[in-house]
């Protein structure tokens, strides 16, 4: 049985993944969902040594839906994002710039 070339650079890829990246395609999905303009929506994500930071962008009018009334969404963004950090072996926070 012979690997194909395509298969060996789907492995380099997954190898080159940062831990945050997983997290990062979740708040992304996450995000992308509860926006109007989910095209003005572009995450930054910076690797620490202490951890992670992810800043979503999203366009001025979106930024409270992913607020949230009190800060809600946001902290729940931050709950699941934390979580899966956790379990990826990563810290991780979660900003908002709208």
């Amino acid at each position: 049985m012979a690997i194909e070339d395509s298969q060996v650079e789907q492995n380099a890829d997954d190898a080159e993944e940062m831990p945050s990246d997983k997290v990062a395609d979740l708040v992304e999905y996450i995000v992308c969902g509860l926006v109007d303009n989910e095209d003005a929506v572009s995450l930054d994500v910076t690797d620490g040594e202490d951890g992670s930071l992810i800043e979503v962008t999203c366009a001025e009018e979106d930024a409270g839906r992913v607020i949230g009334r009190r800060g809600r969404t946001i902290k729940a963004i931050r709950t699941l994002a934390r979580a899966l950090g956790q379990r990826v072996g990563t810290a991780v926070e979660v900003e908002v710039l709208g």
